[in-house]
């Protein structure tokens, strides 16, 4: 009943200048991700209301790229209208809820086929998050194969980074990160305004 959200929000998107352009200028698509080291699954990914987390995660992929992901030469950053629909929000008790099942499944399934469950690992931040793509992917799977309504998109808080001071409960890198996975969710594209007022384009 209360899984779709009553209000647009919106997303950046952290990429390289050339494929954010033509996204913008509606020359390209954009593409969906499909690690199995995804934090929220498959999907395209924003990071929700963060435009300058963003670029920081485009200027880190740029200074530090990963084999086999995307090249960043010039980070750059997109905004997108989202309306989330019918959300697996990982901010919600049955949600969570659902996760948890889902990994229980999962287990029992590896277990029975004598196969180790993924893992997450990756410093503390658990950088590569195999075990819950794993998991949440298959709770999308048994919605498909149970006839159960799809989830247009997948939404979560991430507590990260070094702590802001001694002691805090809060961490220099935490932010609400967006998976959308009916692309018809993405109402539109646009160029983020700068932090000192501006209307050029983050990255230039």
């Amino acid at each position: 009943m209360y899984t779709r959200l009553p209000a647009f929000v919106i997303g950046f998107h952290g990429c390289d200048r050339a494929v954010g352009e033509a996204i913008l200028a509606n020359r390209q698509t954009m593409l969906k991700s499909k690690n199995d080291h995804d934090w929220l699954g498959h999907g395209f990914y924003f990071w929700e209301g963060n435009k300058d987390r963003a670029l920081a995660w485009a200027e880190a992929r740029a200074k530090y790229p990963r084999p086999g992901g995307q090249k960043i030469q010039h980070p750059f950053v997109i905004g997108a209208i989202l309306d989330l629909g019918h959300c697996l929000n990982l901010l919600d008790h049955d949600a969570l809820g659902l996760v948890q099942k889902s990994y229980q499944a999962l287990q029992a399934y590896h277990d029975k086929a004598g196969i180790p469950l993924p893992k997450n690992r990756g410093s503390k931040d658990l950088l590569l998050r195999h075990l819950d793509c794993a998991v949440i992917e298959a709770l999308h799977q048994n919605n498909q194969e149970s006839e159960i309504t799809q989830y247009d998109s997948v939404r979560a808080v991430f507590v990260e980074g070094d702590e802001l001071y001694p002691n805090a409960g809060f961490r220099e890198k935490n932010h609400m990160q967006i998976c959308v996975r009916n692309e018809e969710c993405i109402k539109g594209f646009f160029h983020p305004r700068r932090s000192d007022g501006e209307w050029r384009q983050l990255g230039l």
